[in-house]
């Protein structure tokens, strides 16, 4: 399947910190190897593992750092023609990781590119868009008509994401939307939502749609890492959808991803992701 996806791409500075991150406190920590992230770079190799085209629609400075990540995500499968390079810094963020595999990011520098029209070129069976840039409403709009958008929220302003399948970490939404997802998804998405999917962390995820509620529980695993957990649910969300699977199976698939990522040490998934059920 050929597969966009739109959204950042940074460089990870990451520490591995000794004890839990504690507010005004003085904490011990080890600086580690600085890594390709971002929520679009995540999703993007998780579905490159899969097998899929995946077309990466976002933005590096003309700099080292970018000129690395763009050969780490070729590495990886991905097709970075559609990465701009601009004249600026790459995103970067500090990333502090817990010994509970626990993660806090802090963005240090965030590059902003100009809405990607060069999208609506391309030939795409899937777009999954990571991102809260201004100005990306009428180019959603229209992509939905011609395939399937699977977007994140927030932005939850009225119509501000045209897409058919939403999703967002309860954490990042606020009580209003959470008490009625499946209303809020319409609302958000200009009535266009079939279904917004809510992450729960440890209590799973679910499924709101008109008809139906589904709920699927969290996989156990040890956590090492949370880092990108939250986008490989949403690319194990897309691949399902991409393949025509039930949102059930849908479900299911991106719970099993979004465990791999927990358990694996690192911003990207590796090499044994993704698990093997699934299509």
């Amino acid at each position: 399947m050929r597969i966009a996806v739109l959204g950042t791409l940074a460089v990870d500075r990451v520490v591995r910190l000794e004890a839990p991150l504690q507010i005004g406190g003085h904490q011990q920590g080890v600086a580690l190897d600085d890594r390709c992230g971002g929520g679009a770079a995540n999703a993007a190799v998780a579905l490159a593992r899969a097998g899929h085209h995946v077309a990466l629609v976002s933005a590096v400075g003309d700099d080292g750092t970018g000129r690395m990540l763009l050969e780490t995500l070729a590495a990886a499968g991905v097709d970075t023609v559609e990465v701009a390079v601009l004249p600026e810094t790459t995103s970067n963020s500090l990333l502090l990781v817990d010994p509970a595999g626990e993660r806090t990011i802090v963005n240090l520098q965030r590059l902003h590119a100009p809405a990607p029209e060069r999208l609506l070129r391309l030939a795409l069976d899937c777009v999954y868009v990571r991102s809260r840039a201004p100005g990306l409403t009428p180019l959603l709009a229209e992509l939905a008509q011609r395939t399937t958008v699977v977007a994140h929220v927030p932005p939850c302003a009225d119509g501000a994401v045209p897409a058919q399948v939403l999703v967002g970490s309860a954490s990042d939404l606020d009580p209003g939307f959470l008490s009625d997802p499946y209303a809020a998804g319409q609302r958000v998405s200009g009535g266009l939502a079939d279904w917004t999917v809510v992450t729960r962390g440890a209590d799973g995820a679910t499924a709101h749609g008109h008809e139906s509620t589904l709920h699927e529980p969290a996989r156990p695993v040890t956590p090492i890492d949370t880092t990108g957990a939250g986008d490989c649910f949403a690319a194990g969300l897309v691949h399902g959808l991409a393949n025509g699977l039930s949102m059930a199976r849908c479900l299911a698939l991106a719970t099993a991803w979004g465990a791999a990522a927990v358990a694996t040490d690192g911003s990207l998934p590796d090499d044994d992701f993704p698990p093997a059920d699934g299509v």
